[in-house]
Formats: structure tokens, sequence, C-alpha cells
């Protein structure tokens, strides 16, 4: 497998003589042929600025670092976790790369691969399956339909700005579609697709909603897209706050719509802090939640997070809370090679997920520049053992727990409450 590396110009090359490195943490190391699959499709390769790509002579086991190149990763679609990240070293070390999640991209039997695993079916979340010009006719029709519902605007400019997927849906009437509703947060990611303060060096690539949305705007929205059985509508988005902190709206909201219409799945994008309000919103109808966490251990998920007014144990009695209460519960677990796959993570997140109910494990990539992550988080404490192994260990532990990465519907044995 040998390396890949961009010219000045971003043309893309493999190297006749060096084999590809990558990495897991800030170790550098030979990749396995049992963690690589061919790039997927709706993958997309970029180069890295600022850096140089390292590989190893076959012979001698010397890492090298190409002079006049810069690296390459691979930008995967959802439903693929990535494994290991790109071998580089940073030319300027106060550079920060813009937030993606880079992978590891190797040239292999004549075609690109990747250090990752599929994690999930992906044609749902295939971009090759969102006809921009479909979404464009249906955005002007709904535009057209609703045309005071400030909610619809700004899901708009998400679906044909951003092309994100989730807005997509809402106008296309199928599956997950979003339904953004806080301005505000109680949290300060750090690596916040949606705001970002200048001090942090980070270029926030969506732009916040900046209204406060009325219940008659919620409901249409709603009640336009629940129309099937599979149909989701999910609150907390990336061009979002918090959903919670707007308790009331979306409570309110819930109620209205479940008056109407028992059909589809309304689901919640959350930190769960707020865990009052969090118990409030599941006691209107939820059916779905779904909670962001980067780890179980308080000072890895404070110094991430950064949250105002809550903690680990908030998110955990929200969970436990929701599970008590029919809501098929989920976590969004932000990955990254080298932590991740920690001793002391497993052991913690595991033990979290035993405890707060959790029935399905969301892996999802975390977007951010390595090198800034790995410098506020904690050291490693215990062995690390690969991503690769780090999941089988997951699915051996956790054999009840569905690991995958998108929000599902329950299954059909599960008791959901509204039944």
């Amino acid at each position: 497998m040998n390396l890949v590396y961009a010219d000045k110009n971003g043309q893309v090359y493999d190297h006749p003589d060096l084999l590809a490195v990558a990495r897991s943490g800030e170790s550098l190391l030979e990749i396995l042929e049992e963690e690589l699959i061919a790039l997927p499709e709706g993958a997309t390769l970029v180069s890295l600025p600022n850096t140089r790509p390292i590989g190893m002579d076959p012979d001698t086991g010397e890492m090298t670092a190409l002079e006049e190149a810069t690296a390459v990763g691979a930008l995967l679609p959802q439903g693929f976790t990535r494994l290991m990240l790109p071998g580089y070293m940073k030319t300027d070390r106060d550079y920060k790369f813009p937030l993606f999640g880079y992978t590891a991209v190797v040239w292999k039997d004549d075609g690109f691969y990747v250090a990752a695993r599929q994690s999930d079916e992906h044609y749902k979340w295939n971009p090759a399956h969102c006809s921009y010009e479909e979404v464009k006719v249906k955005v002007g029709e709904m535009l057209d339909e609703y045309p005071d519902n400030r909610v619809m605007k700004h899901l708009s400019n998400c679906a044909l700005e951003y092309e994100c997927l989730t807005a997509s849906n809402t106008f296309l009437n199928r599956w997950e579609g979003g339904i953004p509703v806080s301005y505000s947060c109680n949290a300060g990611c750090y690596g916040c697709i949606s705001e970002q303060p200048e001090e942090s060096g980070f270029v926030a690539p969506q732009t916040r909603m900046n209204f406060k949305p009325t219940i008659e705007e919620l409901v249409e929205v709603m009640k336009h897209h629940l129309k099937t059985p599979e149909s989701i509508i999910s609150f907390g988005q990336g061009c979002e706050g918090e959903p919670s902190t707007q308790a009331a709206l979306i409570t309110e909201a819930i109620r209205r719509v479940r008056a109407e219409t028992s059909i589809g799945y309304i689901n919640m994008n959350t930190n769960a802090g707020l865990t009052d309000h969090i118990k409030a919103i599941v006691d209107s109808g939820l059916d779905l939640i779904r909670v962001s966490t980067i780890s179980a251990i308080d000072e890895h998920y404070n110094a991430y997070y950064k949250p105002r007014g809550y903690n680990l144990l908030n998110v955990e009695k929200s969970l436990r809370y929701c599970a008590d209460k029919g809501v098929y519960t989920s976590i969004n677990y932000l990955c990254f090679p080298g932590v991740f796959d920690r001793e002391e993570e497993m052991e913690a997140m595991i033990e979290f997920i035993r405890r707060s109910g959790v029935r399905l494990i969301q892996l999802r990539n975390l977007n951010i520049d390595p090198d800034s992550y790995l410098e506020m988080i904690p050291k490693p404490q215990g062995e690390i053992f690969g991503m690769k192994q780090a999941i089988e260990i997951y699915q051996e532990e956790l054999p009840d727990v569905v690991i995958g990465s998108y929000t599902h519907i329950p299954p059909k044995d599960f008791p959901l409450r509204r039944r």
C-alpha cells in the first residue's frame, strides 16, 4: 500500500517507493490490511495545507517526510467510521485544519483505499441519491405554500447553500428531516460548526439560526414531514444551538402535532444537560433521543464541551429518564483514533452506557484539527487498542446495544410508549 500525496497544485499521486503510514493519536503506525476498505462512493480526497506527508521505506522501516508535497486525507460519507488519521507532520504548528474528519488514504491494487469501516447502511445518506435540482424545486414549492414560515426559509438555506441532507429530507418529505428551534446553547463546544469565538482559530462552516420560532411555525414543519411510518422529524441540528433551551416551544409543538397525528417519529439531538427540560420534552411525547458525547470521563468531556451549568451526571440522569419512559435512546459518539480506543475511555463509556440504558451507539467521526484536540484533552493512561479492536470490544461487552451511525427507528419489539 503506497503513500498518497499532493503537489502544490493539488494534483494527487501515489509514491512508487514509499509505503503509507497513518496516525493514531500522536503515534505514526503502519496500516494493517484488515483496516482498509475501498474508497467509498461519496468520499472526497483533500490535501492538508501546511503539512508534509510521511511515508515508510519498505526495506529499512525508516519513516521519511516528503519535501515539496502535502499530505492527503479522505473525507468519508456518513455511515463510515474512520480508523486512522493521515500520516503527516505540520510545517506550521499554529495552522489549524478546517473542521472536517480527515482519514488515512493509500494507493493499493490500482485504487484508493481508506482506513475505515462501514458502520451503517449508506443508501439514505448518500449524497448521490439526493438530487440538488429536485431539492431546489421542492424548496420553491414549500416556500410558496408557507411564505411566512421562517423555519422553512432557514432550512431552505441549509438545503441549498450547505446541501445538508437532513434539511433536504424535510423538503423531500422522506426519512429524517430537520427542524431547528434554538439560537442559544448551554455548551461552548471546541469544534462547534455553527458558532466559534474569534480566538478559537476555527471558522464555523455554518450559520446558526438567529430568531426564536413560533409554535405555529414548528407545527407546520412537523405536520408537513410526518406523513409516513418511517418519517422522523428531528430537533437539534448543526445550524442551531441546544434545542432543550427552547423546551416550552418544543413541548407545546409536540402536543399539538400528536393531538392530530401519530404517524412517524419525533426525535431530538441534544447534549441532554438540562435534565428538567429533557423530562418535560419526554413527557410531551418524544419518541427518540440522540445525546451527543465525546467521553464518559469528566475531564475529557468538560475540555471539549465546556458545559455551562451542567455536567456528565446530568447527561446520564437525562438518558436514564428517557429510557425509563420508553424513549428509544442513543448516543452520538464523536470518535477520534487514538482517543476513542484508549483503555480508560472504553471502560468509562461502557459503564456509562450500561447505567443509562442506551440502546444505540451512533459512531460519528470527530471533525476537528487533530493536534489542537490532542493538546487540550487528558493524556492516555492505559493501553490503546486501535479503533477496529475497540469497536469489536464494544460489540462483545454490549451485545444488546446496536452499533451504527444514524438515527434508527426502534425495532418492532421495542416497547415504545405510544404504541
